[in-house]
């Protein structure tokens, strides 16, 4: 199935689809605000946010061209309205296959100092994780074994796809599709998904430190955010020792909780799932759960995630259990009463936002019948039809750059790869020193027509 792009002129109130990426005028990825008390972040110097990039991957994330039967996107098991996650304990893959893990909440997913992901930490970063279940024979089918076709089949599907071709090249400068920038685009979206508009980041807005009672807070949910941040040997529960605010990401120096199901083989164990998601948004903006909890999908109430750190229970064969949850050998029990329990609940429940569930620039692009829109007043693909010769030297240049035309210049226009405009001059010959290193665009204009030019700056 061939799926057509719809280049449209943009006319502001004349026109208005439901799903669509304007690439004149794209979403905010790269700079969305982030409390100044969020000291977390493991986006690499080498794979930064970008605008085109994140909306690229939205694209991706949402694409169910991505998979061998043209049925599962990466959203199928991470669904915006649950916070990324799934409602079913094991999500549905190709040919009705089921997940061997119950599908990870992916909110904030970048604020956290553990890099590594998987439940059982396989993956080395977003980056490294966000095309394995592409290349999962059950989950989305271009495994290259036991008959599936192989990744390379996947990309030069995506290459006789309209809407690849224009996206890759906006966001990489050149419209080749490889792993690795798919990798790139796919870890962008994913990190962009962020939550800080819960309840208890408005408390922790007006004081001054965590610890203090939130003047937003009831007595109950400042009673239990006490006992989240103290150990036990302070009268607390002692949850801050592995999942810690303001981020509640994961320690990285974790082991496994004591939980340790195995939905694949339930005759065996599974130690090995070290890694967790933040624990803001376990609950919906209603309070409903967003999905069972832990990797075999066993918790199924917030009273449950706190009842089984109040006693645990050390399984036979459990070699891997954090230290921390076996004090002097033996299994914790904080003897937490009926009152203390209900304030830890009501605490939790605090950390959820609203805005993620429905913000557009995590929704899915695709219209119902599956094609995508890309809005824009020019395309790329149009204006490097274009004949007339041009040439812009050097390239790629350093301190001066000059463009050389048969026509007479209007006016010259360079974009970064985001699409913003960063520079408009009418002269030749001119400075670029004062723009950063990366790939741009130069259009330029003549009495006739436009002309499109890619060039590197490199200082």
């Amino acid at each position: 199935m061939k799926i057509s792009i719809r280049i449209a002129i943009l006319i502001c109130g004349l026109i208005a689809l439901s799903s669509s990426i304007d690439l004149s005028n794209l979403a905010n990825y790269s700079s969305q605000t982030v409390p100044n008390y969020i000291a977390q972040d493991n986006t690499p110097v080498s794979n930064p946010i970008t605008d085109i990039g994140a909306a690229l991957g939205r694209v991706l994330f949402y694409d169910k061209q991505l998979s061998a039967n043209y049925t599962i996107a990466c959203a199928s098991c991470h669904h915006q309205q649950f916070a990324f996650s799934d409602t079913s304990d094991r999500s549905v893959g190709l040919n009705s296959g089921l997940t061997g893990r119950h599908a990870m909440r992916l909110v904030n997913a970048r604020f956290s100092e553990e890099e590594k992901f998987f439940w059982d930490e396989r993956a080395s970063s977003v980056e490294d994780q966000s095309t394995q279940p592409i290349q999962d024979h059950v989950e989305m089918g271009f495994s290259g074994a036991t008959g599936d076709p192989d990744l390379d089949s996947l990309i030069r599907k995506m290459e006789s796809l309209d809407y690849y071709p224009e996206l890759f090249e906006r966001a990489f400068g050149d419209s080749q599709i490889t792993e690795d920038r798919m990798q790139r685009a796919l870890a962008q979206f994913i990190r962009s998904i962020q939550s800080f508009d819960s309840k208890f980041d408005l408390g922790l807005a007006q004081v001054a430190a965590v610890n203090q009672n939130f003047p937003n807070f009831s007595t109950e949910e400042n009673q239990g955010k006490l006992l989240f941040l103290d150990p036990p040997n302070r009268g607390g529960a002692g949850c801050a020792g592995c999942h810690r605010p303001p981020e509640f990401d994961i320690d990285p120096n974790s082991g496994n909780n004591g939980i340790v199901g195995n939905l694949s083989d339930p005759n065996s164990i599974d130690i090995t799932n070290t890694r967790a998601p933040s624990i803001r948004d376990l609950v919906n903006p209603q309070g409903d759960l967003n999905g069972a909890l832990m990797h075999d999908a066993s918790i199924k109430s917030l009273a449950d995630v706190i009842e089984h750190y109040n006693q645990i229970t050390i399984v036979a064969g459990n070699t891997g259990i954090d230290p921390r949850l076996t004090p002097q050998g033996q299994a914790q029990n904080l003897n937490l009463t009926a009152i203390e329990k209900q304030a830890l609940e009501s605490f939790l429940m605090t950390l959820t936002g609203s805005d993620m569930y429905t913000n557009e620039k995590w929704s899915d692009p695709f219209e119902a019948d599956g094609s995508l829109n890309l809005i824009d007043a020019t395309s790329i693909k149009d204006l490097r039809k274009n004949e007339s010769f041009v040439q812009v030297y050097p390239n790629p240049a350093s301190s001066e750059l000059n463009v050389r035309i048969d026509a007479d210049i209007v006016e010259l226009q360079i974009f970064n790869l985001n699409n913003e405009l960063v520079l408009r001059t009418t002269d030749s010959k001119f400075s670029v020193e004062q723009l950063p290193t990366g790939m741009y665009w130069l259009k330029v204009q003549t009495a006739k027509q436009w002309h499109l030019e890619k060039f590197m700056i490199t200082h």
